[in-house]
């Protein structure tokens, strides 16, 4: 199963992440990871990109999709990805599923964690995050043990600038003019899961695998 994890900065789309590829038996494929990994490494994609990111540019498209359309063809992703961060807009969804298309793989389904705009201003304001292994904490719906320690490494937690202030609101105004319209595309597939977001993480987990099985029972009666 190949799924596309939509939702706002602060909507808990990297917990859930976490929690569905574990459930689901699937790798988590994270365009930021991704990135760093491929900048590390020095391959090739990651050079050509890093060149663009060095320069304070977006990376292409097409360099994009290719880094991770090579990545998908890993043994680990056999059994399915689930993709955080990518595509963040129609044309890179479109390549995507071209790419996809070469190698016999689809995107199965989209799950868009709804949370209202509010609410993903307070979590923002709230996130920390681990420097070790970016361990995501937020002080209002999943605090660390010890304020300031990371529960899984004992590294200090931080705060993003990109949490803060007038970044926070420009970073929301892309999603909700940009990114938010995957759901029309994925939506004219009939691939669209919704899922209310603003509620306890565990219950957000339970709702999102019961929709995925409905959805995948209805896909499989035609």
């Amino acid at each position: 199963m190949n799924i596309v994890l939509i939702g706002a900065q602060g909507s808990g789309k990297g917990t859930q992440a976490e929690k569905l590829t574990s459930s689901l038996g699937i790798s988590h494929v994270a365009s930021g990871d991704m990135f760093r990994k491929a900048f590390d490494e020095k391959t090739e994609l990651g050079v050509k990109a890093k060149a663009y990111t060095d320069r304070g540019e977006l990376v292409p498209d097409d360099i994009t999709v290719a880094m991770v359309l090579s990545r998908i063809k890993e043994p680990d992703c056999a059994r399915g990805v689930l993709l955080d961060g990518f595509p963040r807009n129609i044309a890179q969804a479109q390549a995507l599923d071209e790419g996809l298309k070469d190698i016999g793989r689809q995107i199965d389904v989209a799950i868009y964690l709804d949370v209202p705009r509010e609410e993903l201003l307070k979590r923002l304001s709230g996130r920390y995050i681990c420097r070790a292994n970016q361990h995501v904490y937020n002080i209002y719906a999943n605090p660390p043990k010890v304020p300031g320690v990371c529960d899984l490494d004992g590294s200090e937690l931080y705060q993003r600038s990109d949490d803060k202030g007038e970044a926070v609101q420009k970073r929301l105004d892309i999603f909700f003019n940009e990114t938010v319209r995957l759901l029309d595309y994925y939506g004219s597939q009939d691939k669209v899961i919704v899922v209310n977001g603003n509620r306890d993480i565990d219950q957000v987990h339970t709702d999102i695998l019961n929709q995925i099985n409905a959805f995948m029972e209805r896909k499989k009666k035609g």
